[in-house]
């Protein structure tokens, strides 16, 4: 039995779990402002007629008209697109309800990459037969240098928070454990400057790029 205890303690020891490491989570967030370069529009064209087909036959011959305008002021086909068509009865809802004719309607989405040109394009499209708009949105044709930008904003910012935690427990920081990235998110920022086209006022302002990030990182105790 006494040779036996020896063995029974190293595989004991074997065994036992390690000690479990401490760690430390925290968030991030980086946010990059830069100037458009591009905008989306919804030019709506409806039109309203007797019978559906002759609805449909109007909206289709002004929509048309519009599209061959916004062509011809420069936005290519991979940038006109239509994004909603609908047909349907206008209801007179007097004494008795009855169908007092129909409204056909399409909605072309529209990305415009001369922003220069915006507002005399919104003149144009309103002119030659749109009668609904909204927007613009504006925001960056290659979006990534901004994101990647706000990445390691976000990134060092919760590094320096690690860094904070951990001097305020006295420790220090260890290995990162693992990177979790939320949403990236462009929104329109503080508007910084403005530009009036064409009698249209279009105020172009900044798109911020936000990214936030989780990071999980180790904790060692400090040497000191």
């Amino acid at each position: 039995m006494t040779l036996l205890r020896p063995f029974a303690l190293m595989l004991a020891l074997l065994g036992a779990p390690a000690a479990a490491q401490t760690t430390l989570t925290v968030t991030g967030a980086g946010t990059v402002a830069a100037a458009p370069d591009m905008a989306t529009l919804r030019v709506s064209v409806a039109r309203e007629a007797a019978t559906a087909q002759a609805a449909l036959a109007a909206m289709s011959g002004a929509a048309e008209t519009v599209a061959d305008r916004l062509r011809a002021a420069g936005v290519e086909g991979r940038d006109l697109q239509t994004g909603r068509l609908s047909l349907g009865p206008r209801w007179d809802r007097g004494d008795e309800a009855r169908i007092a004719g129909y409204v056909a309607e399409t909605v072309l989405t529209v990305r415009v990459r001369d922003l220069d040109g915006l507002g005399a394009l919104i003149d144009a499209a309103v002119g030659d037969g749109a009668n609904g708009l909204s927007g613009p949105e504006f925001g960056l044709s290659a979006p990534r240098a901004a994101e990647d930008e706000a990445r390691r904003a976000a990134f060092a910012d919760a590094m320096a928070k690690a860094r904070l935690y951990a001097g305020a427990a006295g420790l220090e920081v260890g290995p990162v454990v693992s990177i979790t990235e939320g949403p990236v998110d462009a929104a329109p920022g503080p508007v910084m400057m403005e530009a009036r086209m064409a009698g249209v006022p279009v105020e172009r302002g900044e798109v911020e790029t936000r990214v936030s990030v989780q990071v999980v990182v180790e904790l060692n105790g400090s040497d000191g």
